[in-house]
């Protein structure tokens, strides 16, 4: 039960509210600007994606799978078993089944960390706000929070640089859990079969790709 409430802490529920810590506001440098832009250049022109993740939940414990993503709105997370969960994204809806406990839980895919990548188009500004950035020899680091509930925590997006591309999230919810999911075996483009992202079609049918 542990490993189910890390799952839907991290990536189907809100972040669990609580107080925003007073932090010094995020002050862009030129070439934070600059790489801002172009991050929301690699997101926005991200169509289709097809990887293989590893997750490392608060406790340590890992899962892998394989994800699809397809912007805007939809998404598969399929886990590899022992792991009995699946995440399925559309229609406005994040859904989180459980087959061990046969239940299913869902919640708007606008207030959870993953409808920030999921947008139609990705802005990092307005609803969202940039808090922090941080780089490393080919990488890249942008710290996020929803403007309008910045004590619900933070979402962590890790590019590698040169060409930027999209490796790796951490999201740290407002009781400082970290859960971290690393994406490998990228595969960009193409096209999926749309059953992937039907809530009523067989949820643990083995993987699919397009």
């Amino acid at each position: 039960m542990r490993r189910r409430n890390f799952l839907l802490s991290s990536l189907l529920v809100p972040l669990a509210a609580g107080a925003a810590r007073a932090q010094p506001a995020f002050q862009p440098t030129p070439q934070d600007r600059a790489d801002l832009t172009r991050i929301e250049g690699a997101l926005d022109s991200l169509r289709t994606l097809k990887a293989h993740f590893l997750q490392v939940a608060p406790d340590g414990h890992l899962t892998e799978g394989t994800a699809w993503l397809e912007r805007p709105g939809r998404m598969r997370f399929e886990y590899n078993p022992p792991a009995p969960f699946l995440l399925i994204a559309n229609h406005g809806l994040l859904v989180f089944q459980d087959k061990s406990l046969a239940q299913t839980s869902n919640i708007p895919l606008g207030r959870t960390p993953l409808g920030i990548l999921l947008a139609e188009h990705v802005k990092l500004s307005g609803d969202i706000t940039v808090t922090g950035m941080q780089r490393q020899p080919g990488q890249i680091q942008v710290s996020l929070t929803r403007t309008d509930s910045p004590g619900e925590g933070t979402l962590t997006l890790i590019f590698a640089d040169q060409p930027l591309a999209l490796r790796q999230w951490i999201v740290l919810d407002a009781q400082r859990q970290e859960t971290r999911v690393t994406l490998y075996n990228i595969e960009l483009g193409g096209q999926f079969d749309q059953t992937l992202f039907d809530v009523l079609a067989s949820p643990y049918a083995p993987n699919r790709g397009g």
